[in-house]
């Protein structure tokens, strides 16, 4: 069984992506036994609650300096013995301690197909912005590992969708993710569950 850790910032529309994959089959051998957020007000973290989850709020500003909130969020995360780390909306940079002891074991959703509108300052709508200020034809989504650079590590997947006439930041971001991100995160997240379900065998 895989244990997973999910970290959101707000709404948790991945989250909530990845919990009704669990419940209706399409991941399996998965577990997720933490949500943890930056933001004590992320929604996120009700939809842990509701569903019984240990829910988790640790953010940079409770912190004298970046150095000792990079200790405590790693400190907690090894409390949870986690499998893979799932970053659904996390804005909050991983701390280097963090990708380093757990390398090959955190991925990322992000609403571009890599390398195009990523890296530093490319999150939520700013993305969605940027796409459509350049006028690309096709947008979409990427699962990613998570290395020390911003957006950097190996691609998982990737879904493609289309950019139509007359859209909007806000119009785009919600097609790609229900059109890739509820699509393929789930997916990602299937596919390290059963290849490491096969490596146990």
């Amino acid at each position: 069984m895989l244990r997973v850790g999910v970290m959101v910032s707000g709404g948790g529309t991945n989250l909530q992506a990845i919990l009704d994959a669990i419940d209706s089959g399409q991941i399996t051998n998965t577990e997720i036994v933490v949500v943890v957020s930056n933001n004590p007000g992320a929604y996120g973290l009700e939809r842990a609650r509701s569903r019984g989850i240990a829910s988790v709020c640790i953010s940079p500003k409770s912190y004298g300096d970046r150095e000792a909130f990079n200790e405590a969020f790693l400190a907690k995360l090894d409390e949870y013995n986690l499998d893979l780390i799932v970053l659904a909306g996390f804005l909050v940079r991983i701390p280097e301690a963090v990708t380093r002891k757990y390398e090959g074991r955190i991925i990322n959703i992000h609403p571009s197909l890599i390398p195009s509108f990523c890296g530093v300052g490319y999150y939520g709508l700013r993305v969605h912005e940027a796409a459509l200020a350049r006028g690309v034809k096709v947008t979409g989504a990427t699962v990613h590992y998570v290395d020390n650079g911003m957006d950097t590590g190996p691609i998982i997947l990737q879904k493609a969708v289309e950019v139509e006439e007359g859209d909007t930041p806000q119009s785009l971001q919600r097609r790609v993710m229900e059109q890739a991100e509820w699509v393929i995160l789930p997916k990602a997240i299937n596919m390290i569950a059963n290849e490491k379900q096969e490596e146990q065998r």
